[in-house]
This record gives C-alpha cells, sequence and structure tokens, in this order.
C-alpha cells in the first residue's frame, strides 16, 4: 500500500533538506577556511556567505539555525550572527 504524505509533512521535508544543503554548504566553505586563524576563519567565512548567497538563503541561514546549529560545525555557528540579514522590505 502506498503511503501519502500530506502538503505540510511534504513542505518540512522540503525545508529540513533545504536547511540540510544551507548546512553542508557552509560547512564547506568552514572546511577551506578552517586552517586561518581563528577570528580570520569566521569574518573570512562570514564574508564569503554575505558577498555569493541570496538574501534568502542569508535569511534562511539565521534563522533556521537558531535553535538547532548542531548540523553546523563548530567554526560555522560562531559565524551565524555574522552573516547579514535580508533588509526589510
Amino acid at each position: 500500500m502506498i503511503e501519502m504524505k500530506s502538503n505540510e509533512a511534504i513542505t518540512q521535508d522540503h525545508a529540513s533538506e533545504h536547511l540540510a544543503k544551507l548546512a553542508f554548504m557552509a560547512n564547506q566553505i568552514g572546511d577551506f577556511f578552517k586552517s586561518y586563524p581563528e577570528a580570520e576563519a569566521i569574518a573570512s567565512i562570514a564574508d564569503h556567505i554575505n558577498q555569493f548567497w541570496t538574501k534568502r538563503m542569508r535569511e534562511e541561514f539565521r534563522t533556521g539555525f537558531e535553535r538547532d546549529a548542531s548540523a553546523l560545525s563548530p567554526l560555522v555557528r560562531q559565524v551565524r550572527d555574522k552573516v547579514r540579514p535580508a533588509p526589510a522590505a
């Protein structure tokens, strides 16, 4: 028997997958800069995200890992508050 998911469950699955992708990308950036001195690495990761991620991605990164940042490396967790929020419309 095929089990159907509700629209809410599908939306939550999509949101979870999207956050997992953001975490993966942010952690890759963190891996690149992890050999730098910590303060420089944090600034460089934040700068990269601020320059190359869309407003929406930055906002989802800031809010999506507010409660649970366990998917982020310890270095990348320190970057979250340094990522520019999307400007208010």
